[in-house]
């Protein structure tokens, strides 16, 4: 797997640089009952199984992913938590 492949996976799915798994498997969901044959709604038949392997690549690379617990990682997903770390003492913002 190469960093094109899964920039060509973020177009076919329509994901921005940042998603968490629920978006991930919503989009997926969302494009294969629009793009399902039996729906009839496609221009493009193979447009399906470009959306399922898209959605493989998605999977195999999440699989292999090391998920960070540090304290940056943390305030870094949680960035109101950062500013109450921050500034959560300050006599002017905080609690004082």
């Amino acid at each position: 797997m190469t960093f094109d492949d899964i920039r060509e996976t973020r177009r076919i799915l329509g994901l921005e640089e940042r998603a968490t798994l629920r978006e991930i498997k919503t989009r997926h969901r969302e494009l294969v009952k629009q793009h399902h044959p039996d729906a009839g709604s496609t221009d493009d038949p193979t447009m399906i199984r470009k959306i399922n392997a898209a959605y493989r690549v998605i999977q195999d690379y999440l699989t292999g992913y090391q998920f960070s617990f540090t304290e940056g990682e943390f305030y870094e997903q949680h960035p109101d938590e950062r500013l109450r770390q921050q500034f959560g003492n300050d006599p002017i913002w905080g609690k004082g």
